[in-house]
């Protein structure tokens, strides 16, 4: 990932969040009670002031004003990535927020151009230890590709009628510590990126991203049930006491209203605080309605991109050993 200069820091310092929200996020921003106050429908502990743009998160008892502190402590983006960001989608007009219980105009959602191939979404993904086949069949099903300006993983969430409602955005660069994630401006988290089974079922498996749904599936290598991407989880640092059981994940709920056969659910978020916490409140809030598998990793602090891409290298290994026999 480049660096930015000190010019580009301070352009996208001058972007205020409550701009940056009501135009790049208007899916998820509403009204609170509060006159002249806003908060997010992901985290009803989130408000921000519609004259001023201070917000305050208040289960994680963090807060800010510009639109690259949101970025960065909500949305938990790196700073050169969140720079880079609000440098090509900087609000096209810098406005006063509506009258409270005024509805801000959603955002037209549209697909990024496709490239003319997708050989580096197959090198990234192959590295990180997904199945080739999986890869393929995502592509021919046109829910992954490759984007055509900065060669990004798409990652495509589709209605009940096949039509592209929400996308996710990962980075493709291998050499770097954290690749780039974003969602596309105006996506639907109702239609989160869902791998179909293949043939019927009645139990989805949820992970916190895309990439661990397509982990998982290379591991089990079996279509018998729907798998979910969350499309991120929300949970307080470790030790911070919060009320924010109330934040409901907007896709998986969203699914189940869709997918009223459905009577399982496994979860199969990460093994660390972060994911324990999401995969707890998930099971209370579905145990008695639903049947429920918890299917963390089994190991301290792993995703299933890791145990993924840890068998990618052991088969690699050995393959190479029994080459030079």
């Amino acid at each position: 990932m480049p660096g930015v200069t000190q010019e580009q820091i301070s352009a996208a310092k001058r972007i205020r969040a409550i701009d940056f929200l009501l135009q790049y996020r208007p899916d998820d921003i509403v009204p609170s009670q509060c006159r002249g106050e806003f908060q997010l429908q992901s985290h009803d502990s989130f408000k921000i002031s519609g004259e001023t743009s201070l917000w305050h998160w208040k289960s994680r008892d963090i807060g800010g004003k510009s639109a690259l502190d949101y970025l960065i402590h909500v949305e938990g983006m790196r700073f050169t990535e969140a720079v880079l960001l609000l440098l090509e989608q900087i609000p096209t007009e810098v406005r006063s927020a509506p009258a409270p219980r005024q509805m801000p105009k959603p955002k037209v959602f549209a697909l990024p151009e496709a490239a003319a191939d997708n050989r580096r979404v197959f090198a990234y993904l192959l590295h990180r230890g997904i199945d080739r086949k999986v890869i393929s069949d995502c592509i021919r099903d046109g829910i992954l590709y490759e984007s055509a300006r900065f060669h990004n993983a798409v990652f495509v969430g589709r209605d009940e009628s096949g039509m592209p409602k929400y996308a996710f955005l990962r980075g493709t660069l291998t050499n770097t510590a954290e690749s780039f994630r974003a969602e596309v401006a105006g996506s639907d988290k109702r239609y989160s990126f869902c791998l179909q089974p293949e043939g019927e079922s009645r139990r989805v498996a949820v992970y916190e991203a895309a990439i661990e749904v397509l982990a998982h599936l290379s591991l089990e290598q079996t279509r018998d049930k729907y798998r979910l991407s969350l499309a991120g989880i929300y949970a307080p640092k470790e030790g911070v006491k919060t009320d924010t059981a109330r934040e409901k994940s907007v896709a998986l709920t969203a699914f189940l209203e869709r997918h009223p056969n459905v009577c399982e659910i496994e979860i199969c978020t990460n093994n660390d605080h972060a994911g324990r916490w999401a995969a707890e409140h998930i099971r209370k809030e579905y145990e008695g309605k639903y049947r429920i598998i918890m299917n963390l990793p089994d190991r301290e602090g792993a995703d299933y991109g890791d145990l993924a891409q840890e068998k990618s290298k052991e088969r690699a290994v050995r393959q190479r050993a029994a080459l030079s026999r």
